[in-house]
């Protein structure tokens, strides 16, 4: 089954996806133009693979749905729902772009960058888990562990004799021990966390996609930070990955401080108070245009 989508322009396909370049064929990749990966809709698991097929100005998106289970038409409106959460392909990025127009290095960032729109995860679940693996560990590090998660606990697809990973949902976490969590490189802590929140869910004590719909993130902090293993970096990263909150930023990220100092301060060391002084420029902008920097660290961009 195929699906086209029109997303809002500008939308740099290409760019967009790139920070995916290198990942896992069997979990989610970016390769020779084709971005691909597995989404789980009402227990039918769909490998979705998008292509691009028009331009900057003109995006249009062309995804090939396979799957061992009959797709129907609410499968389909719900995978074209999560393929557009997953690359936020409804916002505006003009709006953004008028709001940072005055910072003379951001700008110069967006007209290089232009139509580049920051990641989504499918769930508020995979932002989280996601975040708390990452917690003072190397990115490194983290993608591997974040990957024998992946290839744990998520439920298998078959497609074409080629094996691919869904996420694993907060049932599949509970239904194993902590110690299989361990097994994977976690700390005790991180994998009772991760088992926590996962039985919190699932005995309905917990809703984590009902913070999609606060709009005080200073409120998704507050409540975030009250869950056994989440502080404010934690709730702040998850919010910007997870929830389509580009206002935040997880400003005691040492990695974005770096990439920040680096076009702001000289590569001079800073704080997070430094940081978040510099990100007030951008306003409800800020975790977008933290993003910004860090890709464009990443391609080696100088301004």
């Amino acid at each position: 089954m195929n699906l086209k989508i029109t997303p809002v322009p500008p939308f740099d396909f290409h760019l967009s996806a790139t920070i995916f370049s290198g990942g896992d064929h069997q979990i989610r990749t970016y390769q020779n133009g084709k971005y691909w990966q597995v989404v789980l809709l009402n227990d039918n698991l769909i490998l979705t693979t998008i292509t691009s097929l028009g331009t900057v100005d003109k995006p249009a998106l062309s995804v090939v749905l396979k799957s061992n289970e009959e797709i129907s038409e609410d499968d389909k409106e719900l995978t074209e729902e999560i393929i557009c959460s997953l690359f936020n392909l409804t916002i505006d990025l003009n709006a953004f772009y008028d709001e940072v127009k005055n910072d003379t290095i951001m700008a110069t960032m967006t007209r290089q960058l232009r139509g580049l729109k920051s990641p989504t995860t499918s769930t508020v679940f995979e932002a989280l888990v996601d975040s708390i693996i990452e917690q003072q560990i190397s990115l490194k590090v983290a993608h591997v562990l974040e990957r024998n998660v992946i290839k744990t606990f998520g439920d298998q697809l078959t497609v074409d004799d080629k094996v691919y990973y869904a996420y694993p949902t907060p049932e599949n976490i509970v239904a194993a021990t902590v110690e299989k969590l361990r097994n994977c490189g976690l700390s005790m802590r991180k994998a009772e966390y991760i088992h926590d929140i996962s039985n919190s869910i699932v005995e309905g004590n917990l809703d984590l996609e009902n913070f999609k719909t606060y709009e005080d993130a200073e409120a998704i902090i507050k409540e975030m930070i009250k869950i056994r293993g989440i502080g404010v970096w934690t709730a702040e990263l998850t919010m910007l990955r997870g929830m389509h909150k580009l206002e935040a930023i997880p400003a005691d990220d040492l990695g974005l401080r770096r990439h920040i100092a680096h076009y702001y301060c000289d590569d001079r060391k800073i704080s997070g108070n430094e940081a978040r002084e510099i990100a007030e420029k951008w306003g409800q902008w800020k975790g977008l245009a933290g993003y910004y920097v860090i890709m464009a660290d990443r391609l080696g961009m100088e301004l």
